[in-house]
């Protein structure tokens, strides 16, 4: 490793500084859906089952608040209990469901930066190296050494060995999060409509009751 670094030069070093704060990033994402386990909806599907048979309050004690499905979905079902103003409900519950999955988003962007950089970085550091190897082969004149010259051409193709080393699995695991983020935001979505397009029967009779007195 101390080789490549000293070969590869100021562009390889910059590589490594890219690769560390990719791993970093990753594995506190790792960590932080783990923790939250986003992906798990097995407390939604309950809840939603007790919904559709009235149990409203049941539905939302069913519900593990600290999964980002399970809270929004808590939210909207506990609105409906409190007879809040539908459209609102909406609104508001969107703008929680978009709160947690800009979490979720997190810290992508930097990934998406360092993968898109990192193999422009190792064509640049190839193209630099280039440039040294064949000033070298013109002070040389007609007595280059051609141990020389392809020494230069394998340090300035490291760079790029490296930049994409680097890229290749920054991009992969940054597309597989954003696989897990948009999975999380369809069950999300999912889960919120059918709360709003069933509600319990108790909040329906509750609403029938208010027309009734509206009419009358």
């Amino acid at each position: 490793m101390q080789t490549v670094l000293v070969a590869g030069g100021p562009v390889v070093w910059i590589l490594a500084v890219f690769s560390v704060v990719a791993l970093t990033i990753i594995l506190v994402k790792l960590w932080q859906f783990s923790q939250a386990r986003a992906e798990s909806t097995a407390d939604v599907s309950a809840a939603l089952s007790m919904w559709r048979q009235g149990k409203g309050a049941d539905a939302v004690k069913a519900l593990d608040t600290q999964r980002p499905v399970s809270a929004v979905v808590a939210h909207a079902m506990q609105g409906h209990l409190e007879a809040a103003n539908d459209a609102l409900l909406r609104e508001e519950t969107e703008r929680i469901a978009t709160g947690y999955l800009n979490g979720l988003r997190s810290f992508f962007r930097p990934l998406e930066v360092i993968g898109s950089l990192s193999p422009l970085l190792g064509l640049l550091g190839t193209v630099m190296g280039m440039i040294v190897a064949f000033q070298q082969m013109e002070t040389a004149g007609s007595q280059v050494d051609p141990s020389v010259l392809s020494g230069g051409i394998w340090q300035a193709l490291l760079t790029t060995a490296v930049g994409l080393a680097v890229a290749i699995p920054v991009v992969a695991a940054h597309a597989w999060l954003e696989r897990k983020v948009d999975r999380v935001s369809a069950s999300m979505s999912d889960a919120v409509t059918r709360v709003f397009t069933c509600p319990p029967v108790s909040v329906q009779a509750a609403g029938s009751a208010e027309a009734l007195q509206s009419a009358a």
